[in-house]
């Protein structure tokens, strides 16, 4: 049994003198004991107070904002602002809008107005209208002109600030004009002996400056304290009892606090009941330490080595949880926190030493290893993360830090003291991967995404380091994963040109700025103009066209889709209308199809532009269908149910096109241009689009020749048995507006010499024999 300080007493033959010393060492330790436990009962309960004290001020505060916001709602307005300046005053207007609007919809107990020379010019004291605005304004006229002039700007350090949370809301509001060229004023004062919340408030216009002549008048409110007021305020604390009394009150309980008007002058005492968490330790914690230090020597000294124990204990954990909230719980490895807390060290230790040391920042992403955990499960996940932290591990210097921020992402932090120790450390966590991973008795080989970034030369601090690795490791992905990529100043821009895009198409989305261009479908057999496919164009006001190949990546990272793709169909509804005897195809995203409920996105669009569902083609692609096959099934049987047609976009460039042609009814198959471009010189695409024209076929499908761009193409497309055509070679995609003559103008096109078509027929099945 180990007794700490009773150890280092010499060992005395005198067993009186040893139990003497025992004695009051214990004698002191329990009456230290028992002063502590009463100490900490007393100071918890003090504390409590004081943390409720500033919780009721905080929550007057408030209320002094919320008057504030009361009278916003009438002040910054344009129709309180020619109102209050029409000489002579509009009464009726002022009384509804101002006097008893106020005291009956927020119970204001006074109001005033004053003119922009301070001068009263209206009064209502409890509703009812003062016939004598001067005579009532005086009155209260030591208090009111005070506060007035302080809503002026005059500064008056006499009075506290309790309008800061009401000033801090209003920056939200900078594009109103009251925002901006407002002021105000609001503060706790005593108003005849009873304390209240007087506020002054400027009456500005919102939308138009040119209604304010000269300066402002103000609105001027008086809320008295009262009961209802209190116990609104000890209701929004989960204070019922709280009160505002002249005096100090004297219940079991209940504590009373001074409390000071704003310009320091005595206004009563706050009375609560407080919430004693020390209570437990003076009640019953104290007594029954009191009882163990005067029991038996043999209790005390089980107690004191239980206690022993149990501190030992208590140590153990907290110095578990000081390991977990810092260590990553699957791999062991330390977290973010501990990673950026080790880099601020290693700046902190650059700084200092003023060298050519280096600080290098690498970001180690695995991979494609959601597969594994899509394939082998989240066990085997957890086995190939741990199984790659060992690797790197070993694969960085002793004094390198490694860190696992979560998922399949690592960090490391090396100190260097050459230029190439970037290059050398990309190198060896690259050479971690070259061999295969042992999971579950399979081999899996993986590779890794790196990013990285050198302090001093891509930045000074954690968070410019972190983020500027993790830029090179975005990079690194976009080009194709499997390599190590240093942040540059490009790199930068690049992400901060796609972040400008991003805001930008936001923006041309809300304003519906963009706008859809139609490229027509004409008939193999009459050679008419039978459809339109709709396609989405943006035309930056500075920036000229961009792309689609460019701001519709971009609009997918930012999660734009479900809105950009609703703006097509609706766009594309409204639109159609123009052209009854067209067909109008639009293309359907997967994001549409996993967040958006498309058939009742559709079923209200037709009731809303009156459109025919049998002359909208909805075009999907395979990436639609390689997902969730039952749910999309689904919706394409409901989108069909419903009298849309569907047709399979891009198709051949999937893996497993021909499935899905059994899996999903479709009305079209359009062959992707990669098919046809070049076709009279191509016997291989020729047979396979012959192919897919008799399955296509077969299977009551229409099929649609896309990227026809000579004339050569089209004749061939037509020979096979193709029913529609689509490309530059008949036109662009135009405007809506051009849609009509672009109709007109083409007519019906003519048919390519059948000699033509089918010496090119012939020449390419010469070439297959």
């Amino acid at each position: 049994m180990t007794l700490g300080g009773i150890r280092s007493v010499p060992y005395k033959n005198d067993l009186r003198r040893l139990t003497l010393v025992i004695g009051a060492v214990l004698t002191f330790f329990g009456l230290l004991l028992l002063a502590v436990v009463a100490y900490a009962g007393w100071s918890a309960n003090r504390t409590a107070i004081e943390r409720e004290r500033q919780l009721v001020e905080n929550a007057l505060d408030q209320a002094v904002s919320r008057v504030l916001n009361e009278e916003k709602a009438i002040a910054w307005w344009d129709d309180a602002v020619i109102n209050a300046q029409r000489r002579p005053l509009d009464l009726d207007w002022i009384e509804t809008n101002i006097g008893v609007y106020f005291y009956e919809t927020y119970g204001h107990d006074e109001m005033y107005l004053v003119d922009g020379d301070n001068r009263p010019i209206y009064a209502n004291i409890g509703g009812e209208l003062q016939r004598y605005p001067a005579v009532a304004f005086s009155r209260r006229a030591n208090v009111l002109e005070r506060v007035v002039r302080a809503a002026r700007g005059e500064r008056d350090d006499g009075l506290r600030v309790r309008d800061g949370a009401f000033t801090a809301d209003q920056e939200r509001y900078s594009f109103l004009l009251g925002a901006r060229d407002a002021s105000w004023s609001g503060h706790i004062l005593t108003v005849g002996g009873v304390p209240a919340v007087v506020s002054a408030m400027a009456i500005v216009p919102s939308v138009d400056a040119n209604v304010l002549v000269g300066e402002p008048h103000l609105m001027v409110s008086i809320v008295r304290m009262d009961e209802d007021f209190m116990a609104s305020v000890g209701r929004t604390l989960l204070m019922p009892d709280l009160t505002l009394s002249s005096g100090p009150t004297r219940v079991e309980g209940l504590i009373s606090e001074p409390f000071l008007a704003d310009d320091g002058t005595p206004i009563g005492y706050l009375n609560w009941t407080p919430k004693q968490p020390g209570q437990f330790l003076l009640v019953f914690i104290l007594p029954l330490v009191a009882l163990g230090v005067i029991g038996a020597g043999l209790l005390t000294w089980t107690m004191i080595r239980r206690l022993k124990r149990a501190s030992t204990d208590l140590a153990d954990r907290e110095e578990q949880s000081r390991h977990q909230a810092l260590h990553d719980s699957l791999s062991g490895l330390p977290n973010r926190h501990h990673f950026v807390d080790r880099l601020q060290e290693q700046l902190d230790a650059l700084i200092q030493q003023r060298n050519n040391g280096r600080v290098v920042v690498a970001y180690i992403d695995v991979d494609r290893f959601k597969d594994i955990n899509d394939t082998m499960g989240h066990q085997a996940g957890d086995a190939l993360i741990m199984a790659v932290a060992k690797r790197l591990q070993g694969a960085i210097a002793p004094e390198d830090f490694l860190s696992r921020f979560g998922g399949d992402e690592f960090a490391v932090l090396c100190r260097a003291n050459k230029p190439e120790a970037a290059d050398e450390l990309a190198a060896r966590l690259r050479a971690a991967f070259e061999e295969s991973f042992d999971v579950y008795g399979q081999h899996i080989r993986m590779t890794a995404s790196i990013g990285l970034s050198v302090a001093p030369d891509h930045g000074a601090s954690p968070a410019e380091l972190m983020r500027n690795a993790d830029i090179a490791l975005y990079q690194g992905k976009n080009k194709g994963r499997d390599c190590a990529m240093m942040f540059s100043a490009e790199m930068a821009a690049e992400v901060e040109q796609r972040r400008e895009i991003e805001l930008e198409l936001h923006a041309a989305l809300e304003a519906r700025a963009l706008q859809l261009h139609y490229q027509p479908l004409i008939s193999c057999v009459g050679g008419r103009v039978t459809g339109v496919e709709a396609l989405l164009r943006w035309k930056h006001p500075t920036k000229g066209d961009i792309s689609p190949a460019v701001f519709v990546p971009i609009a997918e990272e930012a999660g734009l889709m479900p809105a950009l793709g609703a703006f097509v169909i609706e766009r594309a509804f409204e639109e159609a209308k123009l052209w009854p005897d067209l067909d109008v195809a639009i293309n359907l995203s997967p994001v549409q199809f996993r967040h958006v409920d498309l058939p009742e996105l559709l079923k209200d669009l037709v009731a809303k532009h009156a459109v025919n569902p049998a002359r909208i083609v909805l075009e999907v692609t395979e990436g639609v269908l390689m997902e969730t096959t039952d749910r999309n099934r689904q919706i394409l049987d409901a989108v069909r149910g419903m009298g849309f047609k569907v047709a399979l976009d891009d198709f051949g460039t999937g893996y497993s096109s021909l499935r899905y042609l059994c899996d999903f009814r479709f009305d079209k198959i359009k062959i992707d241009r990669a098919f046809v471009t070049g076709i009279h010189e191509r016997k291989r695409a020729m047979t396979i689009i012959q192919s897919v024209v008799t399955l296509g076929r077969g299977l009551g499908m229409e099929i649609v020749a896309e990227g026809v761009e000579t004339e050569a193409e089209a004749s061939v497309m037509r020979l096979v048995g193709v029913t529609e055509l689509q490309g530059f070679f008949f036109s662009p995609a135009v405007p809506a507006d051009q849609v009509a003559a672009l109709v007109s103008g083409l007519g019906h096109v003519a048919a390519a010499p059948a000699r033509e078509a089918s010496a090119t027929l012939s020449e390419l099945r010469l070439r297959r024999t």
